[in-house]
């Protein structure tokens, strides 16, 4: 008797409609002989995805949210229905390419003390997008927000560049748009942390999983093409708002409330030389150059609210 190999795969979707259809066109060639149950979480999506899904992918269980719940509360909600013992979790805006979850599949399999498995992830072109990265520092975030780790480092910093993503290997963390977790693992780490709303949920979870003594790997041979930012690419500031909010709620949570105390400052001060620089520019060129950037203000208000 053969011994077939089941993995749940949860979606999360927020008004993506054409990017969650790829997304579930892509999951046959990349699973092979591997059994698939697919579950959508719609998080209050007002663009017909709901209907789409149903239409087209008739097998896959829909479950409508009436608002947006976030990344980590609609995925634990999927979480509750999951009963494999591979967990595959794909962002709305990911295409997984051919082999790429059988790929997956085989390390977890390789590797008991593995928890999770993240994919090299691929821009729409193919060139490499952040895949794999170290837990952040307060150096570290100061390089990022900054600007000089990518003028010392390259324009990977802070993720590893395409020389270090060639072999398989155990990492910090790894790119929330694709990844496997064995139910175990996650059974033991609770899930995410719904105190995150969107963004550094992956950061976090990764981090508890090596403190119950699981390791997180990389795979390179899962290819995953990645749009990003498919459901807030029409929300950039707030976008901005949310990802310096979650950084400090990881600092607060992990590394304690003094060193979130100066990230918070330290995004404060870096991003309102960053909002004047633009603003200048944007001035001058009339639109032109220049982005849109946080106001100070904004995020002062923010950070005071978190903290």
């Amino acid at each position: 008797m053969i011994n077939v190999t089941k993995v749940d795969v949860i979606i999360l979707n927020w008004n993506t409609r054409e990017l969650v259809a790829k997304a579930l066109h892509s999951l046959p060639w990349a699973s092979g002989t591997i059994e698939l149950e697919v579950l959508i979480v719609d998080n209050g999506s007002t663009d017909g995805s709901v209907e789409m899904i149903r239409s087209k992918f008739p097998s896959v269980r829909v479950f409508e949210n009436r608002e947006n719940l976030g990344f980590a509360k609609g995925n634990n909600l999927a979480l509750q229905h999951c009963s494999a013992e591979f967990l595959l979790l794909l962002n709305s805006d990911a295409e997984l390419k051919p082999g790429a979850l059988e790929a997956m599949v085989a390390l977890l399999k390789s590797k008991p003390s593995a928890g999770l498995i993240g994919a090299r992830i691929l821009n729409q072109d193919c060139t490499l997008q952040a895949s794999f990265v170290d837990f952040p520092t307060l150096w570290r975030e100061f390089l990022i927000l900054s600007g000089i780790g990518r003028a010392i480092f390259g324009r990977w910093y802070p993720s590893h560049g395409p020389r270090q993503n060639r072999q398989a290997q155990p990492v910090d963390y790894v790119s929330g748009a694709c990844l496997l977790l064995r139910r175990e693992a996650c059974i033991e780490t609770g899930g995410f942390d719904e105190s995150f709303f969107m963004y550094a949920e992956e950061v976090d979870l990764c981090y508890r999983l090596k403190e119950k003594g699981w390791q997180v790997w990389y795979q390179p041979d899962a290819e995953v093409i990645h749009v990003g930012g498919g459901s807030s690419h029409s929300i950039p500031v707030k976008r901005e708002t949310d990802l310096y909010q979650s950084r400090v709620a990881y600092f607060n949570k992990h590394y304690g409330r003094d060193s979130a105390i100066i990230l918070a400052y330290m995004i404060i001060v870096l991003s309102s030389i960053k909002f004047v620089i633009h603003s200048v520019l944007s001035r001058v060129s009339r639109g032109k150059y220049g982005r849109h950037i946080v106001s100070p203000r904004r995020l002062a208000t923010a950070m005071r609210d978190l903290l």
